[in-house]
């Protein structure tokens, strides 16, 4: 199970930043890739981010590259996304999901992943 816990506030302003993280009950995420996707309103869902299993290799969405960082924790079993300039169009509800890996990347395709949070509310506006 992946609990999603979100540090910044319900609403946020334009330019604002919040964090989130992602913790794992029940498992190790040390043999786990972990991604973050989004879905905004009437939006398909979207990869953000991802990190391997090791934290040597990160990729984000161009819309979020230098805005966004993703990182691992694994002796508190914990991958934490950081955001950062955020923009109204960041307004989505953001998940995040891990699959057993021995690659040394990750990829942000939503069908490669099966463990999944339970999605959290990030509102974007003035």
């Amino acid at each position: 199970q992946l609990v999603l816990v979100k540090s910044g506030g319900d609403l946020v302003q334009p330019g604002g930043s919040l964090r989130l993280s992602c913790a794992a009950s029940g498992f190790s995420l040390d043999y786990y890739a972990i991604g973050w996707f989004r879905q905004g309103p009437g939006k398909e869902r979207e990869g953000v981010s991802c990190v391997s299993r090791s934290g040597g290799y990160t990729n984000y969405a161009d819309s979020v590259k230098g805005r966004f960082t993703i990182s691992r924790d694994n002796a508190k079993n914990t991958v934490n996304l950081q955001l950062d300039s955020l923009k109204p169009e960041d307004t989505a509800v953001y998940y995040c999901a891990a699959t057993y890996s021995v690659e040394p990347k990750c990829v942000m395709g939503a069908s490669d992943y099966n463990v999944w949070g339970q999605g959290t509310q990030v509102t974007v506006s003035s």
